[in-house]
C-alpha cells in the first residue's frame, strides 16, 4: 500500500504499519453508517408510502408536496417515498450499493433545497438534511465494504471510485432536473 492508496489491506493484516486500520475495523465502520442511513431513511420512507410511525402516508405526503409547489404531487409524493423507503433499505443490506446511494443522495438534495432558508439548526434548518446528504455522498463514494450482498454481485465487488462519483452525479442530476420542475 503507498501512501496515496487510502483502500484498506485485504490481507490478514501482517504487512500493515502500526496504527494503521484493519480491513475489518473499516468494514465494519462501513456497516454501522450504511445501517442508521439506511434504516432512518426506510423509516422515513415508510411514513410517507404506509403512513407507518405516525406519517401521513401517501396522502399526507402527496398534500405537504403540494404545498412546497411540486407539480404532480401524488406521483411526486410516491417516486420519494417509495425511493428513501426501498434505497434505504437497500443502502442498509448493502444492495446495489452505488444506486442506493444516489437514490438518497438526489432525495436529500430535494429535502435539502424544500428547506433552505429556514437558517441550519433544526426543527426549520437544514442541519439534518445536511448531515444525510454528506452521509449518502460518502456512503457511495467509499463503497459498502466487504460486509454488504454487493460481495455476490460480479459488477459491484470491488467498489471503484468511479462506481460511486458517477452515482453522485447520477443522483445530483435527477435531483437538479426535479427541483428545476418544481420551479
Amino acid at each position: 500500500m503507498t501512501s496515496t492508496d487510502f483502500r484498506p489491506s485485504l490481507s490478514t493484516g501482517q504487512d500493515r504499519t502500526p496504527g494503521q486500520s484493519s480491513p475489518h475495523a473499516y468494514d465494519v465502520g462501513l456497516l454501522v453508517l450504511r445501517l442508521a442511513l439506511g434504516l432512518v431513511m426506510a423509516a422515513h420512507g415508510a411514513q410517507k408510502l404506509f403512513g407507518w410511525f405516525d406519517g401521513g402516508g401517501l396522502a399526507g405526503t402527496e398534500a405537504f408536496f403540494d404545498s412546497v409547489g411540486y407539480p404532480a404531487a401524488g406521483t411526486m409524493a410516491f417516486v420519494a417515498a417509495f425511493t428513501e423507503t426501498f434505497g434505504g433499505l437497500a443502502l442498509a443490506l448493502g444492495v446495489l450499493t452505488p444506486l442506493a446511494g444516489a437514490a438518497v443522495f438526489g432525495t436529500m438534495l430535494n429535502a435539502l433545497a424544500v428547506k433552505w432558508g429556514g437558517g441550519f439548526f433544526g426543527p426549520e434548518g437544514v442541519e439534518y438534511e445536511l448531515v444525510l446528504v454528506a452521509l449518502a455522498a460518502g456512503l457511495t463514494l467509499t463503497g459498502p465494504g466487504r460486509l454488504a450482498l454487493d460481495r455476490a454481485l460480479p459488477v459491484l465487488r470491488e467498489h471503484r471510485l468511479r462506481h460511486g462519483f458517477g452515482a453522485v452525479v447520477l443522483g445530483a442530476v435527477v435531483a437538479g432536473v426535479i427541483l428545476l420542475i418544481r420551479g
